[in-house]
C-alpha cells in the first residue's frame, strides 16, 4: 500500500512538472532519508547539549567571579561575533587537524565530523542561550533575593532555586528563538561533509536535476520541525508562567 501511495504521489507532481522519481529508486531514496534521519537526529542532540551549556555558562557569567565569568564571556564574544560556518571550518580544519597530530595521525583521531557539527553549533547557541539567561537572572527582583538570604540560603541554592527557576520562565521567547535557529544551523554540516538533509538532496540533485523539486521539500522540512518547535515553546511557556512576573500574567 506505501508504494502504491509512493507511486500515485510521483504520478501526481509529475503532471504539474515537478520529479520526485527518486523516491523509488532504492539507491537515491536511501540517501535522501539518511539525510532526513541525521538532521532529526542532530536537532534532538542538540537541543538538550545547548540548553546544559547554556545554564552552565549563565551560571558562570552570574557567579560574581572573574575567573569564571570573564572567559566565558570572551566565548560568547568570539561565538556570537563570528560566522557559524567559520567556527565549523575552523574548528574541523584547524583543531581536528591539531587533534589529529597529536595522536599521531587522522586514522588515530575519533572526532569524527558529525562530533565537530554537535561541538560548534551546541556551544554556539548555547552562548546565545547563556545571554538570554543572564538576562534573565539579572532581572530577578533583589527582593526576592534577600527574602532567599534571609532564610539561609547559600548563593548556589539561590542561583539553583530561585534565580535560574525565574530567569527561565522571563527567558523562554529568547531561548525558543535560539532553538528555532538551532535547527536551521543544523545544515552547515554539509560543509564538512556531514550528510544531514541539505548535503543529501545535494547528492540526489547533481544526478537528477531535481533542484527545485528538492528544495521545495527542504523549505517546508524545515518549517514544519521550527513551527512545531515554536508551538511546543509556546506551550512550555503559558505551563510555566508566574503571574506578576515575566512573562505570566
Amino acid at each position: 500500500m506505501g508504494n502504491s501511495i509512493l507511486q500515485t504521489f510521483i504520478g501526481w507532481t509529475g503532471k504539474i512538472g515537478l520529479h520526485y522519481e527518486f523516491l523509488s529508486s532504492g539507491y537515491e531514496s536511501q540517501i535522501w532519508r539518511g539525510g532526513f534521519i541525521t538532521t532529526l537526529y542532530l536537532i534532538v542532540l542538540l537541543i538538550p547539549i545547548s540548553l546544559l551549556f547554556g545554564l552552565i555558562f549563565a551560571a558562570m557569567l552570574t557567579s560574581g567571579r572573574k575567573a569564571l565569568s570573564a572567559p566565558v564571556r570572551a566565548f560568547i564574544e568570539v561565538t556570537r561575533n563570528t560566522p557559524t560556518l567559520v567556527q565549523l571550518m575552523f574548528s574541523f580544519l584547524v583543531l581536528n587537524t591539531l587533534v589529529s597530530n597529536g595522536l599521531g595521525g587522522a586514522q588515530h583521531n575519533p572526532l569524527t565530523p558529525f562530533f565537530w557539527v554537535v561541538a560548534v553549533v551546541g556551544l554556539h547557541v548555547a552562548a546565545l542561550h547563556a545571554d538570554a539567561l543572564r538576562a534573565g537572572i539579572e532581572a530577578v527582583p533583589e527582593q526576592t533575593v534577600e527574602a532567599a538570604r534571609a532564610i539561609g540560603f547559600t548563593r548556589l541554592q539561590i542561583l539553583r532555586f530561585v534565580a535560574i527557576p525565574l530567569a527561565v520562565r522571563a527567558s523562554l521567547p529568547a531561548i525558543v528563538n535560539n532553538m528555532i535557529n538551532l535547527v536551521k544551523l543544523t545544515t552547515v554540516g554539509n560543509a564538512i561533509a556531514v550528510s544531514e538533509i541539505t548535503y543529501a538532496s545535494i547528492m540526489v540533485w547533481t544526478q537528477r536535476d531535481n533542484v527545485v523539486e528538492l528544495m521545495i521539500v527542504i523549505l517546508l522540512f524545515f518549517s514544519a520541525i521550527n513551527l512545531a518547535v515554536a508551538r511546543i515553546g509556546r506551550w512550555v511557556e503559558k505551563r510555566l508562567a508566574v503571574p506578576g512576573f515575566g512573562v505570566g500574567t
